[in-house]
């Protein structure tokens, strides 16, 4: 933990170093020139960390991309910076890179770091670094859907192009539905519709009717696996308008409905506190024992997956089902939504540093076109940023291809704040104090203190 605290501190210190610092952008810099060498930075290695990734830009983008420079006179030369650490250190690199006038001319970036870094001064607007003109002629933002977009923008205006998405749902046990005589096409409507199905699957002897993940043991899978997917299925995200939600009705609303699953024996309260919980969890869920469990596509493509996953289900194409999660009420999400949803994913952006903007750019748009995406998928199956590619290879997938359908369009992201790992800490907390009996109002108060000695009572709304 002591390791971990100077790392953060250490970041936080190189992105706020670089506050205040201004620099002259041009998009036309060396736009006519013909020599040409970029850099890709991304937290991959071949042979190490992401090394398909790693692999892909090696063995794919760089020499593809070189020779259609070449085609058009450009003697272009692309490195490939490698590294293989921390996600944490990673960032930490690349703040000192930035602040140093140095770094990749395409970054790889967490999309939950955008903010921190575009606050810091580090990251630029794509209008401001490469042109409005030539970002917005781009066709690729026409098969990125305007949520996904989302990924890459901060306070309305685009940093970067999103890597890759994913999305969350409800995943459901269809032998236990059909045991319980509930059926296996189940689409819920409300919160009432959950719980009212829960309580169904309670009937069966040895089973836990609703995995909702909660407490502080199970990280940030309690955030993004329950508490943050509950809170815009109340009508508004976690942040808004620069304040976080501390004690509002809305986060009262998420408290009483974990209340609700626990007190009433529709969740296990020890799973939630056992130190590898998720992946009890996991493991109930693939031998029928679970009957709902909130989760991302990664589930169903990696854990219950009948061949590889870390929890094989040999039936898993027919036994498990999925289903939008609905909003609080119908219509009661945010943006008047009947369904919500929570996604996460990585961002490439352009170095305000960069002496060749307009290739960079260039390079940028190659990476993210319809052959570069499908073909870093080495033919597996995965959620994409591209509508066009997600067509073509979810074809035969049906639950990735729902996901890219019908989940992306409405899903949301993390504020990408520095603040935010602050939050989502006492947001587990405030879930772990219901589950161990306290009032959906005592652990609000709590959380709404918790939050006020984090970020500012000036930055908080609620209590």
């Amino acid at each position: 933990m002591r390791r971990t605290t100077i790392v953060l501190l250490s970041v936080a210190g190189l992105l706020t170093g670089c506050l205040g610092q201004t620099r002259e952008a041009d998009p036309a810099r060396n736009a006519d020139a013909k020599d040409v060498t970029l850099t890709i930075t991304a937290n991959a290695a071949v042979g190490g960390k992401n090394a398909r990734g790693a692999n892909w830009i090696e063995n794919w983008v760089i020499p593809r991309f070189t020779e259609a420079q070449k085609a058009k006179g450009v003697n272009a030369t692309v490195r490939f910076e490698q590294n293989g650490a921390a996600d944490e250190d990673f960032k930490t690199k690349v703040a000192l890179d930035f602040k140093t006038g140095g770094g990749g001319d395409i970054v790889e970036l967490d999309g939950i770091w955008l903010g921190e870094f575009v606050q810091a001064g580090q990251v630029e607007p794509l209008d401001e670094v490469v042109g409005k003109a030539e970002v917005d002629a781009w066709d690729g933002w026409r098969q990125i859907p305007d949520a996904v977009q989302d990924l890459g923008q901060f306070d309305g205006k685009r940093y970067g192009v999103p890597m890759g998405t994913d999305g969350r749902v409800l995943f459901f046990n269809k032998k236990l539905f059909a045991q319980a005589g509930l059926p296996t096409d189940w689409q819920p409507r409300s919160w009432d519709d959950i719980l009212d199905t829960a309580a169904k699957l309670k009937a069966l002897p040895g089973v836990t009717p609703l995995q909702l993940n909660a407490g502080t043991a199970m990280g940030e899978a309690t955030t993004m696996q329950g508490v943050l997917p509950a809170l815009v299925g109340t009508g508004r995200p976690v942040y808004e308008n620069g304040k976080w939600q501390g004690a509002t009705e809305g986060v009262k609303d998420v408290l009483a409905l974990y209340q609700r699953v626990y007190r009433d024996g529709l969740g296990d309260p020890v799973v939630q506190q056992e130190a590898k919980g998720r992946d009890r969890s996991f493991a109930l869920f693939a031998e029928n024992k679970v009957g709902i469990l909130l989760e991302s596509d990664y589930f169903w493509r990696s854990v219950v997956e009948p061949r590889t996953g870390v929890a094989k289900m040999a039936d898993r194409d027919t036994a498990v089902g999925w289903a939008l999660i609905p909003a609080r009420v119908p219509g009661g999400g945010v943006g008047g939504q009947d369904f919500v949803s929570m996604s996460g994913g990585g961002v490439r952006v352009v170095n305000p540093n960069t002496r060749y903007p307009r290739q960079a750019w260039e390079l940028m748009e190659f990476l993210n076109s319809a052959e570069a995406v499908e073909s870093a998928l080495a033919g597996g199956a995965q959620i994409t940023q591209r509508t066009d590619v997600n067509d073509k290879v979810l074809a035969h997938d049906p639950m990735l291809g729902f996901v890219a359908e019908r989940v992306l369009p409405i899903t949301r992201y993390r504020p990408g704040l520095a603040d935010y790992p602050k939050v989502s800490a006492a947001l587990r907390q405030a879930t772990g104090d219901v589950i161990a009996g306290r009032s959906p109002e005592e652990a609000a108060r709590s959380y709404q203190d918790a939050l006020v000695k984090a970020v500012g009572e000036d930055n908080v709304e609620g209590g």
